[in-house]
């Protein structure tokens, strides 16, 4: 299975390697990311939500293609919270208001293993479907998970594993190995990322001695004697095999750029997706060449990204650079601001990026405080203070490349979409000396209003990054809310706003929007009918159109 546009929207399809067909399984308005195969390759699973908001059920098929019907109709549609499918048992995971609750499912029968108020979701099943690993949030910590193995015959405890509050597990799955009841996790115990080996009937930790900067995941090879080790860092991804008996980390050779998935075959080869700012995204193999690219003409290139590392109020601050090759700095730029906040810009090849350079704009990625790839201090450190934290660190990389001659002070633009939205309105408000002109896709307009709008995950994260609800601290809301510092925005804004977007409830972002026509604020709307994220391809082309028109008006090159 994988996911692809070739239709305009992301579809999910199959591909039998024997006789290397292809099929696309899904069509729907909104496109579908969410899979999953069963273990026999008999059945494609994927997540039904007809209005594209998370909202929804698991479907099936046959692999071969034919009807998709509902794969658990005893489960009423909710937010899923993870999936494990065996050959003889299903465990999925539901989130409502209520909060959360996992549910086993085999020949018919539901039987509910956990539920809880918190958080929780499925970490992943032994290879005998004998345990199940669930990560929750009971402590009241939802970015800090802990873990626990249950029974899946009676959903009885068999071990729990926590590092206390502000260290983070991950579980990346059980050996693959039947009756290895072992799972690999990835710990945050020395401050940074590491991976450790938990057998929990034992109640044993190993912690192996990967000693590698930045984010680090992995996941089984399929004899189970060695470990392929994913590490992030500074925007780029590198691949390591771990031999566990000899303790050696070997690296896997594999081209410039960031790996979004990766998966060792028995033959010991490594297959992955991989791309670079200059290179579209393909299916490599490390046994050689392209296993799978887009059909018809190869898609254009672009301009490959310079590292950049700034002193900042928080400690060195990475970014990155697009520079438009048909003009000479100092250049009209764009600080392209991530979603997230728990996110990071790297070096993967982006549509957006590349047709700003092309229109004569140099883009500038801030990995500001809060960014993955950097450590736990980095990535904890906005708590408390989300919002402004971010911006000090864009100022900093500001001053940076206009001191530098890079850029033009007076020819910035700063955009972003999600947080990165949410970003830009606060900047326009508290640095509106900075930006000659904004833009905001989806954003958080009015955190307090936002708040009591939102989902109830939604709702926890916020909650755990601001230290409270705002009931609790009604203060540090309005302090990160863009709202507050409305009246202060001097540059024009442009602001897409998406229908059906859990992420950026409609009323405190039409509040916004009054508030900016009552004070008399260059302003422009363009609304569009998807869900964030879930945006087809054809809208994707006419909101960058929108974009660009309005930055050629208002900050030219």
């Amino acid at each position: 299975m994988y996911a692809a546009t070739f239709t305009g929207t992301a579809e999910l399809y199959t591909w039998d390697r024997e006789s290397n067909t292809h099929r696309q399984a899904t069509d729907r308005p909104t496109g579908t990311y969410m899979g999953a195969l069963d273990p026999q390759g008999e059945y494609l699973w994927w997540f039904d939500d007809p209005d594209g908001d998370g909202w929804g059920i698991w479907k099936r098929q046959p692999f071969a293609g034919g009807e998709a019907t509902p794969a658990l109709p005893g489960l009423a549609p909710a937010y899923s919270a993870g999936l494990a499918i065996g050959s003889g048992v299903v465990v999925a995971g539901r989130v409502t208001e209520s909060g959360s609750s996992i549910h086993l499912v085999r020949e018919g029968y539901e039987f509910t293993l956990y539920s809880n108020a918190q958080h929780a979701f499925v970490a992943g099943m032994s290879r005998d479907e004998s345990l199940l690993c669930l990560a929750h949030t009971e402590h009241g910590d939802p970015i800090h998970r802990a873990l626990r193995v249950v029974r899946i015959e009676d959903g009885e405890p068999v071990g729990e594993l926590w590092d206390g509050h502000e260290k983070s597990l991950s579980a990346s799955g059980f050996s693959p190995i039947k009756g290895d009841c072992r799972l690999l996790v990835s710990h945050e115990r020395q401050g940074k990322p590491g991976l450790l080996i938990w057998d929990p009937l034992a109640d044993r930790c190993d912690l192996l001695a990967i000693e590698l900067p930045g984010e680090i995941d992995a996941d089984w090879y399929p004899d189970g004697r060695a470990l392929l080790v994913s590490h992030d860092h500074a925007g780029r991804t590198e691949l390591y095999r771990y031999d566990l008996s000899a303790r050696e980390l070997t690296k896997v050779d594999t081209p410039p750029g960031v790996v979004s998935g990766a998966t060792a075959r028995p033959d010991g080869s490594v297959e992955l997706a991989w791309s670079s700012a200059a290179a579209p995204s393909v299916i490599l193999s490390t046994a050689g060449g392209v296993l799978l690219s887009p059909p018809g003409e190869p898609p254009p290139r672009s301009v490959p990204l310079e590292d950049i590392w700034v002193d900042g109020p928080g400690g060195p601050i990475h970014a990155l650079l697009a520079r438009p090759p048909q003009l000479l700095p100092p250049y009209s730029a764009v600080f392209m601001l991530h979603p997230g906040p728990d996110s990071a810009d790297d070096d993967t090849f982006r549509p957006r990026r590349a047709a700003w350079v092309d229109a004569g704009y140099c883009v500038v990625h801030v990995n500001y405080r809060g960014s993955t790839g950097y450590g736990a201090d980095w990535r904890d450190a906005l708590q408390g203070r989300p919002g402004l934290t971010e911006l000090e660190d864009v100022a900093a990389v500001q001053d940076w490349v206009v001191g530098r001659h890079l850029v033009n002070r007076e020819r910035c633009i700063v955009a972003g979409s999600g947080w990165g939205g949410y970003l830009a309105l606060l900047g326009l408000g508290t640095q509106p000396e900075r930006w000659a002109a904004g833009i905001a896709t989806g954003p958080i307009a009015d955190y307090p209003a936002a708040y009591q709008e939102e989902i109830e995950p939604l709702q926890v994260m916020d909650a755990a990054l601001f230290g409270g609800t705002p009931q609790e601290i009604a203060g540090s809301y309005q302090r990160s809310s863009p709202m507050t510092y409305i009246e202060q925005i001097n540059a024009p804004l442009l602001v897409l706003a998406g229908a059906n977007d859990p992420r950026c409830p409609a009323k405190q972002l039409d509040g916004y929007l009054l508030r900016l026509k009552e004070i008399g604020k260059a302003h422009e709307v363009y609304r569009y009918d998807a869900e964030l994220g879930l945006i087809p391809l054809d809208e994707q082309i006419r909101q960058m159109s929108v974009e660009l028109e309005f930055a050629l008006r208002h900050v030219r090159p």
